[in-house]
């Protein structure tokens, strides 16, 4: 059941005059933020691998790899919310170091998540990061969870298989663009032709992606790498999308049921807010990520500036009643009240089935009866 504001008014202008100052990214952040990260990630990576398999040193070295290689792959949300033309050389340096060495590069996000952010779109059928998952049953989310264990393979075979086939083949290439072409949660999701915002140059980034997984494949098969360089990318890379897969189902209550646009402040209500603590959830929760309901309420809120929004907000807004509503303490909390709604909605249905089964058998026996 989608959460409703009962009569009362959201308090917007109030909340967009508390962080009207807010709204400029600060490129230095953006930049020494990102480098850190992405380095960090890649030192750790090459110190696995440089180290016997199983060596004491080896297990904390690959979870520092594998945190610091999300934070900086989580910078592919920021990208997709800059304005156009903005950002350009991060951008750039952003798909070398990252994108199209995780097989992620920018056009996956581009477009696709500003959808997501439409109020026409958002929550509906044509929303590609949208699953209502508290109307249907638990094991739908326990699916979606357990699909990040495969998702590095699906990127490999786009890469590496079907980019170069597509070249050849226009049907598979209109298919590959459409339904193997977004970070998205939605399997049903179809790609629009135009859904392209600031990443013009896409195709570049797809060759890109392709030469690099080419390349790292043909250095393996001639002995320059050993198997173990794809192998701990596989199970990092394994273990970014998994930390995302429970990050996403606690970014949003996913009531709706699909087939109507909601209101705006109903997609804020919507989505979740987990402040935590900035030592602990922003590891799985990076780049602002733990503000998601703000960032819904002003989408144009850099990452950095959204705790300071969120302390405003929950200090400064009049009554912040309705505000305070998207809060949960935690990934667990946000987890278990998901979980509980669609455990509860799955049991509502399968009583109605009961009760319909139930009058059926009566209006039988009541016509044998007769």
């Amino acid at each position: 059941m989608i959460e409703t504001t009962a009569g009362r008014e959201f308090p917007l202008r109030e909340a967009h005059s508390l962080v009207r100052d807010l709204m400029t990214p600060n490129p230095w952040i953006y930049w020494a933020d990102f480098l850190f990260h992405i380095s960090l990630g890649w030192a750790a990576f090459l110190a696995v691998l440089s180290m016997p398999l199983f060596s004491a040193w080896q297990l904390p070295l690959f979870i520092i790899a594998t945190l610091a290689f999300y934070r900086a792959a989580i910078f592919i949300h920021e990208l997709a919310h800059l304005k156009t033309g903005t950002f350009g050389l991060f951008r750039l340096v952003w798909n070398v170091t990252c994108g199209i060495p995780l097989l992620i590069p920018s056009f996956t996000y581009d477009g696709v998540h500003n959808d997501h952010h439409k109020r026409d779109v958002y929550g509906t059928a044509k929303d590609g990061e949208y699953v209502p998952f508290a109307t249907l049953r638990p094991v739908i989310m326990v699916g979606y969870v357990l699909l990040s264990f495969i998702l590095p393979l699906f990127f490999i075979i786009r890469f590496l298989v079907l980019t170069p086939l597509s070249y050849f083949i226009p049907p598979l290439r209109k298919l590959v663009w459409e339904r193997a072409s977004s970070l998205t949660i939605d399997m049903n999701y179809k790609r629009e032709e135009n859904a392209i915002r600031s990443d013009k140059h896409w195709k570049l980034q797809e060759f890109a992606a392709f030469v690099f997984i080419t390349a790292v494949v043909a250095c393996i098969a001639l002995g320059v790498l050993t198997y173990h360089f794809l192998v701990f990318w596989y199970v990092i890379a394994m273990f970014i999308f998994f930390i995302n897969s429970l990050r996403t189902l606690s970014a949003h209550a996913y009531r709706n049921p699909g087939d109507q646009p909601m209101e705006f402040h109903e997609q804020y209500l919507d989505s979740i807010n987990v402040p935590g603590n900035l030592f602990i959830t922003a590891l799985w929760a990076p780049v602002g990520l733990r503000y998601h309901a703000t960032h819904h309420l002003f989408m144009s809120l850099p990452y950095h500036n959204l705790g300071e929004a969120q302390r405003r907000l929950v200090n400064g807004l009049s009554d912040n009643t309705l505000y305070l509503k998207t809060v949960r303490t935690s990934m667990w909390d946000a987890l278990r009240r998901i979980w509980g709604e669609a455990s509860a909605n799955a049991q509502g249905r399968q009583a109605d089935v009961a009760n319909s089964d139930t009058a059926f058998e009566d209006s039988v026996r009541r016509q044998r009866n007769a």
